[in-house]
């Protein structure tokens, strides 16, 4: 398999390097961060003159870091691995297999020469929560699993071949060494039930993982879909015959959110310039997972489509939410507001225009936003990117996806 380079993430490390900071690198399982850090980071740090003895690589996975899980043991191994004033690397990967490895990292910290960077993975660590136990004292790394850019640069084939794969079986990076589709499907399974599940039950202690799994099965059938508690509860009650409060839903999606498997798009009133506190809607951190809680049955490439738009414009580094606008006195939506900085686009998902109605159906709440923001429509069409008569911008979601400035180009 060619070596597949996570750049945007890298450049992150190398950007972040003089912080004195704790540098926690995040994201859901099986994500690449481990391979982010080594060999990725630690070849980065070799080939621009850091010295192999002033990099301190330790993976507490391997047997023959046992011993360092004690963390008097881990604390006084670094020390003493540090010679001089000059500046260490101390990359510390699975770090929540070290029992109290949150006092060790403050004394690392403490020290004025100790670049620290960790990454982990499991129920202790596989949360949004640890940035927050090291508020002020670390700088976070998100990580998502392999954009389509970075899985087409190690596809064996064309474009349109991988935007079927990558539809289907998501962006995991170590799909990529599967050939078969059956292998790729089980393997999603596996980690589905046993990985990311199992995480979540037994860090939050919970006693009803069967209602959490067919929470996420609900959440997977209507991504892309306004939803909220209220209508979960009623559709639990309804269809999985389980009783299970809106308030403890909530509760559930939360730590859902908080694990990185989805992640939350409020509404947002466009002229009126506030946040709708209800309904929102959902998507999957990776869309391989999606559709390993509907069992690869449910195989609608619009929402599919949308939601990799969403991970992408989030992955760029986009706060998103779902847009709302008047248009004849109609409340319509714009799939996604993106808001970095100063910068706003207006991005509107549709699988197919097809008739000039359905062009018009799409183009409608991006003309209605009042303000002069940039407006993109991005369809699955075979098309070249250009203009449309109202002014917006129309493109490929191939184009889209490859081209990570393909927002801001003029067309």
């Amino acid at each position: 398999m060619k070596e597949i380079n996570r750049d945007l993430y890298l450049n992150e490390l190398i950007s972040k390097r003089s912080v004195p900071l704790i540098k926690i690198i995040t994201g859901i399982r099986r994500s690449g961060k481990s391979y982010l850090l080594n060999p990725i980071f630690k070849n980065y740090l070799r080939s621009n003159g850091v010295a192999e003895d002033h990099i301190l690589y330790l993976n507490f996975e391997l047997v023959e870091n046992e011993i360092l899980r004690d963390k008097i043991e881990l604390y006084n191994y670094v020390i003493d691995s540090v010679k001089d004033d000059g500046e260490y690397f101390i990359l510390l990967d699975e770090i929540q297999m070290v029992e109290g490895f949150e006092s060790v990292l403050s004394s690392f910290l403490a020290k004025g020469n100790l670049n620290v960077y960790v990454t982990g993975s499991n129920s202790k660590f596989l949360s949004s929560d640890i940035v927050t136990e090291f508020r002020g004292r670390s700088v976070e790394i998100h990580m998502y699993p392999l954009s389509f850019k970075e899985f087409m640069s190690a596809y064996e084939g064309n474009r349109y071949d991988g935007w079927q794969e990558y539809m289907r079986y998501g962006g995991l990076p170590i799909l990529m060494r599967y050939n078969d589709g059956r292998q790729k499907m089980e393997y999603l399974e596996e980690i589905r039930k046993n990985i990311y599940l199992k995480d979540i039950v037994e860090r939050y202690k919970m006693r009803n993982d069967a209602a959490l799994e067919a929470l996420l099965s609900i959440i997977a059938s209507g991504v892309g879909s306004l939803t909220n508690s209220y209508k979960l509860e009623n559709t639990f009650r309804s269809e999985v015959k389980i009783d299970l409060s809106h308030n403890t839903i909530n509760d559930y999606l939360d730590k859902l959110c908080d694990a990185y498997i989805i992640e939350k798009a409020m509404r947002y009133d466009v002229k009126g310039k506030q946040y709708i506190s209800t309904p929102q809607k959902y998507y999957f951190t990776d869309i391989g997972i999606r559709n390993a809680f509907v069992g690869f049955r449910q195989n609608d490439e619009g929402h599919i489509m949308e939601n990799i738009i969403y991970i992408e414009l989030r992955r760029r580094g986009y706060q998103v939410d779902v847009g709302v606008v008047n248009a004849d006195n109609k409340q319509v939506e714009i799939d996604f507001v993106a808001n970095r900085g100063d910068r706003r686009y207006y991005v509107q998902s549709a699988l197919t225009l097809g008739t000039p109605e359905k062009r018009l159906q799409e183009l409608r709440p991006l003309t209605n936003t009042g303000d002069f923001f940039k407006r993109v429509l991005v369809t699955n069409d075979m098309m070249l990117p250009g203009r449309d008569d109202s002014g917006v911008a129309v493109m490929n979601v191939l184009d889209f996806l490859l081209d990570e400035d393909s927002l801001e180009k003029e067309m």
